[in-house]
């Protein structure tokens, strides 16, 4: 039976890939994210049903009432997937802007919890769901500059394991994937624009790519029913974890 999959932050990236790949199997997908354009794109583009919602997920109101908004037939999610995450700026913690901090916090911590208290109540009722969340390693090991994404990402971690053991009793799964360094619009978004900043970080060694996550999404939400797999970490093969990345020179 077909499942109805939500996907935050599919515009782009590692969500694009996993709406694509659910598509392929034929699920019905609620795609989320903040440019409508593209999401419309993303809705056209697709072999399946798709149902677009654009919308800030940093704030409370716009998502209650996104989901809301959904028809009937809409309103049974099986898989729910928190994607939409964002790094900004990589100072010092003494040098780092308060406007990046709330726009990480906001997005990676608060917007993951603001959209999952919508969804869970309808899993709790029907006695089954899967929700999984996309980490980091960041999640795992702190590294220079990356004091708040690391923190935002510890907490992902944490409510990972939260949501876990609240939702034991409902037979909801839950998983936290944590990848190391993906190549996608990432860098750039945490660059601020600044493309050469942003090539750099995957030059000298072969990053993870956006399609590789997916199929990890596609392997963890297609185990069978009394298989739940908690947490994947997963890296290139030249990055063992945060600190440890053997480029070429």
């Amino acid at each position: 039976m077909n499942k109805t999959v939500l996907i935050t932050g599919a515009t782009a990236g590692i969500g694009l890939s996993i709406a694509q790949s659910f598509a392929k199997q034929g699920d019905r997908l609620i795609l989320t994210g903040r440019r409508t354009e593209r999401l419309q794109e993303l809705a056209n583009s697709l072999p399946t049903a798709v149902f677009p919602l654009t919308f800030d997920i940093r704030k409370l109101e716009e998502v209650k009432q996104a989901i809301q908004s959904l028809p009937d037939s809409w309103k049974e999610v099986d898989i729910l997937i928190n994607n939409a995450g964002l790094a900004s700026g990589k100072e010092a913690i003494q040098n780092g802007l308060i406007e990046d901090w709330d726009k990480m916090i906001d997005t990676n911590v608060k917007g993951l919890l603001y959209l999952s208290k919508e969804i869970i109540p309808g899993m709790v009722q029907k006695g089954r769901g899967h929700i999984i969340n996309i980490g980091s390693i960041a999640g795992k090991q702190v590294y220079p500059g990356g004091g708040v994404y690391c923190a935002t990402k510890f907490a992902v971690d944490a409510l990972s394991q939260a949501m876990r053991i609240d939702l034991l009793p409902h037979g909801i799964k839950v998983t936290n994937v944590a990848p190391g360094a993906v190549e996608t619009e990432f860098s750039m978004v945490r660059f601020k624009g600044d493309k050469a900043k942003a090539d750099s970080v995957y030059q000298g060694y072969t990053p993870l790519r956006a399609e590789d996550i997916a199929d990890i999404v596609m392997y963890v939400a297609n185990q069978p029913i009394h298989v739940n797999i908690n947490e994947i970490v997963v890296t290139a093969t030249a990055q063992a974890n945060s600190h440890y990345l053997y480029k070429k020179s």
